[in-house]
């Protein structure tokens, strides 16, 4: 399960955002999965990628329904304090919402 703030949902159910930053010890999703969002439905992971938060660019925060690379680190430094302080590592999940044929599945 992915659980996102009420703020991203609509661009989620829209297909505007179609991927997240997350800060873990570990990958912890891979490539395939069927996932669940709350508020959204269920969504297939298509890839999982680590990524350096200082590398990324304007064209990387799009997806993740940001204009700008820097309000998506400004975004994950007010959701992960404690685990940038704690080194996690940073992955993109990409994923794309399921259509509702496949929701109940």
């Amino acid at each position: 399960m992915l659980l996102f703030k009420k703020k991203f949902l609509p661009a989620i159910r829209q297909g505007r955002k179609i991927q997240t930053i997350r800060l873990w010890k570990f990958r912890r999703m891979k490539p395939g999965q069927r996932s669940y969002i709350p508020g959204a439905g269920y969504i297939r992971i298509t890839a999982v990628d680590e990524v350096q938060l200082d590398q990324l660019t304007d064209e990387d925060a799009r997806p993740d329904g940001f204009d700008t690379a820097d309000q998506l680190r400004a975004e994950i430094a007010r959701l992960y304090p404690k685990q940038l302080a704690e080194g996690h590592k940073a992955y993109r999940i990409v994923f794309h919402l399921l259509p509702p044929e496949e929701q109940k599945k």
